[in-house]
Parts: structure tokens; sequence; C-alpha cells
């Protein structure tokens, strides 16, 4: 598991690069052509992390139920982010990453509700989430490469 977290790791450190060197304002622009923006991708890859690893284990997520709502599956931009929420969302990259870690060595994941993904991968443990979810961080990091090429 070293190496999935490790992976998860260099991409949250490229979604803060994201909030970093991009201001408020181009965060929060959707491009044409587009369904979101920037910072909706990065929620929603915090949110789809705590959603497949804590959520169907049955375990409390460490993120706010709004925000689940606001960057679930299915969700789409319906306001602009604020710096305060920005604040929040970094800090929240790498917290919830480090807490996945420990409760992981910890042995906290114990139950898992079977979930198959859009794509069609079932995954049938938290380790199985933790790894999935590399992948789909990936999808997303690729989508806000192609973003940032029209903001």
């Amino acid at each position: 598991m070293e190496t999935s977290f490790n992976i998860n790791q260099t991409s949250r450190t490229v979604l803060r690069n994201f909030l970093e060197n991009h201001s408020l304002e181009q965060l929060n622009a959707i491009p044409e052509g587009f369904s979101n923006n920037l910072i909706w991708n990065i929620g929603h890859c915090i949110v789809v992390q705590q959603m497949l690893v804590y959520k169907l284990s049955d375990l409390p997520m460490m993120i706010y139920d709004e925000m689940a709502d606001k960057y679930k599956r299915g969700s789409k931009p319906e306001h602009s982010v604020s710096q305060i929420e920005v604040n929040e969302m970094k800090a929240l990259l790498f917290s919830t990453l480090e807490k996945t870690k420990k409760d992981f060595s910890e042995k906290l994941f114990q139950n898992y509700n079977e979930f198959t993904s859009m794509s069609g991968f079932t995954m049938k443990s938290a380790t199985d989430a933790i790894e999935f979810n590399n992948y789909h961080e990936a999808l997303h990091l690729g989508i806000m490469m192609q973003i940032r090429k029209f903001i």
C-alpha cells in the first residue's frame, strides 16, 4: 500500500499546485465546452476519496455533508468558490490522505460495501478503493490540464 499512498501524495501535490498557481477567478472559470472548473475537480477528488474509502466502509468522513453534495458525482459548479473554501480544500488535500494512511495502518477498515464505479471497476475493500482512487484522481488531473489551456 505504500506505493498507492505515495501515488496519492504525488497527485495531491499536483492538485495543490493548481490552487497555488491559479487565481480565484481562474479556479472558478468554466471554459466553453466544459461542464466544470478547476476548483470543482479538486473538491470532487477530495469528496470521492472520502466516499469511496470511508463512507463505503461505514466510517465517518472528514468532510461535511454540504461539501459532499456540492462535489459528488453528477454535481456541477453552482457558484463561485471563495478563498476561504479554497483554503479549506488545500488543507483537506493532505489531512484526508494522512488520516487515511493512519487509519489503514491501524486496521480501521474492517467492513466495506461493495461498489462498482461508472467505469466498471468493482471495489470489494478499502484497499481496492484506495487504489482505484488514484486512477480516478488521474482522470480528473487530465481534465484539469485541459481546462488550464482555456482559462
